[in-house]
């Protein structure tokens, strides 16, 4: 008897084995750029369909395998519900000990810096270590670089590190799904929904998932409200948004009920490109034209001196960039040719709350806003000092010498290339002064 039930165990793990329609192979990256010191294990999930003969589609999981997501996977893929998918469930980092002590827990430092630091980890290291591998069956694995193709979710500290990888790098990552994510005052995730309400809209899809007893730690805040008012945010600027709210606390639960749902959501119109939604940012919009067709380059770059240092076009005061970073730019009153009641009118945006800011060039368009080019994008300020819009600079750019308003078109001298877009825009005319716009 006991080895006719062995038998028929037997024969059960080996049709599992046969129905599961995919593997896991063990990875292991143990040298880093980004976080020097951490050994970072992931696993790769290759569904059976997979021959190697074309780029397959992408899903990132975080902290490893959460929601039977590579169950899941299988038979979305069988039922052509998404497209055949390589998947990369990655743990966060460790620093250990020659002991195998842990010495350094880089969960945190990863996942809720606020930063583009992990996203160029997935992008430079990760990724070409999974595409460096091969299938158990010899094939190579090939990504598809179509952000359209690729999704990547997190739970809690992952959730916001998911949201975070695909907000600095929308060329990476069309798709996120963050349950529970920590958009709380923990390394600055509460901050993300006033900088999603201020930038100008990107093609991505998110859904967010969190329940109205989840406060993990009150002393960061309250999670279900943080979500909510992210979600908030991003209808706001117009996002392709999709929110599950529940009674559910802090854990895994309710993103793994909804889970093949919200898989079928994301991938529904695959594989249509990304489409780019209608902020209600009443400041931006009136900058942004129909048809935007974003900045592109139009001559080489040139060598020239950053302009940090402008006078408003009637002549009344100068502002001055700082020579070093920091978030403010300083307005001072011009009489008698002496610079007068000097204050650090114009406070930035800074998406690393643990160092100053780069700030590379000033300018004024001919309503009075001040445009600052910084290393998060260029931040437009209105008369009295205040950030109202967002741009994001070309792709690749990372510093700007000069900003040129002209009427209808904004051109970028960088080092590298000279960049042009089209805004509803005037030039500044000098002598005259711009209407004010009051002390709303």
């Amino acid at each position: 008897m006991r080895s006719r039930f062995l038998f028929l165990a037997i024969c059960l793990m080996a049709m599992l084995r046969a129905s599961a329609g995919h593997v896991l192979i063990d990875g292991t990256l143990e040298q880093s750029a980004v976080y020097p010191g951490t050994v970072h294990t992931f696993q790769v999930y290759v569904p059976d369909q997979y021959d190697g003969k074309r780029p397959a589609a992408l899903y990132v999981g975080l902290d490893g395998v959460l929601c039977h997501a590579p169950e899941v996977m299988d038979s979305l893929i069988e039922a052509k519900k998404m497209p055949l998918t390589i998947g990369v469930f990655l743990q966060p980092g460790i620093i250990k000990a020659t002991d195998g002590t842990v010495l350094r827990y880089n969960r945190s430092y990863e996942f809720d810096s606020t930063t583009g630091s992990f996203a160029e980890f997935l992008e430079k290291e990760v990724l070409p270590a999974v595409e460096a591998m091969k299938t158990t069956k010899g094939k190579p694995i090939s990504l598809s670089r179509r952000p359209q193709d690729r999704m990547i979710f997190g739970l809690s500290s992952g959730g916001i590190a998911a949201f975070n990888a695909a907000w600095h790098r929308p060329d990476l990552f069309g798709k996120v799904f963050t349950g529970v994510g920590t958009f709380v005052a923990m390394r600055g995730g509460n901050d993300l929904q006033a900088l999603v309400r201020k930038t100008e809209p990107l093609p991505l899809r998110v859904f967010i998932q969190d329940g109205s007893n989840d406060v993990w730690n009150p002393l960061f805040g309250h999670w279900y409200e943080g979500n909510q008012m992210l979600a908030s945010a991003l209808e706001f600027a117009g996002y392709d948004v999709q929110c599950d709210w529940s009674d559910g606390g802090h854990n895994v639960t309710r993103s793994t009920e909804i889970f093949p749902q919200v898989m079928e959501w994301m991938w529904r119109d695959w594989p249509a490109e990304p489409t780019v939604g209608k902020t209600q940012n009443d400041f931006l919009k009136a900058l942004l034209t129909d048809g935007d067709e974003g900045w592109r380059k139009i001559a080489d770059g040139a060598d020239r001196k950053p302009v940090k240092r402008i006078i408003y076009p009637d002549l009344t005061t100068v502002v001055m960039a700082p020579e070093e970073p920091d978030n403010v730019v300083w307005q001072y009153l011009l009489k008698n040719g002496q610079l007068e009641y000097g204050e650090p009118f114009y406070w930035l945006h800074n998406d690393d709350n643990s160092s100053p800011l780069n700030i590379h060039s000033i300018t004024f368009d001919g309503n009075g806003n001040l445009w600052v080019a910084t290393s998060m994008g260029i931040q437009i300020c209105d008369q009295n000092g205040r950030v109202r819009a967002i741009l994001r600079l070309p792709q690749g750019c990372d510093a700007v010498n000069e900003i040129i308003i002209g009427n209808g078109t904004v051109t970028l001298s960088t080092p590298t290339a000279t960049w042009q877009r089209r805004f509803n825009v005037t030039a500044p005319i000098p002598g005259t002064r711009p209407e004010s716009q009051g002390q709303g």
